[in-house]
């Protein structure tokens, strides 16, 4: 069974939360990123949000609308023949990967964990806050 880290970044910490863009990364070097270009708003996001998360995004190179998205999404996951994925925050990230993945749902050769302990070692200023790098951050802790 292979392992994928999974972080979002999102538009704020509140039950009416979007996705705003989402990492998976494999340890063995697949990755899988996406940013959204639809289905959230700058104003909805929070000052903290607005002043770390939105000047790290590159959505010209890395944006795609929500279908785009679950497109890809799905087709990264049909690479696996067995996959579970790992996140420090599941109880935020999961949700968001599987409102992506829409109403086809999740693969049934996919499960999660979380590990609260990937990213704990590390001072606040020392994590990104970026999808992509925090995953690589996850993925590369794990094999400590």
């Amino acid at each position: 069974m292979h392992t994928l880290y999974l972080d979002t970044e999102f538009t704020r910490l509140t039950a009416d939360y979007r996705l705003i863009s989402l990492a998976l990364v494999d340890p063995d070097g697949a990755e899988f990123y996406v940013e959204l270009s639809d289905g959230w708003a700058a104003a909805d996001c929070s000052e903290f949000v607005q002043e770390i998360v939105l000047p790290q995004l590159d959505l010209a190179r890395h944006g795609h609308s929500r279908s785009e998205a679950r497109a890809a999404l799905q087709q990264f996951l049909q690479g696996y023949s067995a996959v579970e994925v790992v996140s420090d925050a599941l109880a935020w990230d999961w949700p968001l990967l599987l409102d992506l993945l829409g109403r086809n749902g999740l693969p049934t050769h996919v499960s999660c964990r979380e590990d609260v302990s990937l990213l704990s070692d590390l001072d606040e200023a020392a994590i990104p806050h970026h999808a992509l790098l925090d995953a690589r951050l996850m993925s590369r802790a794990a094999k400590r």
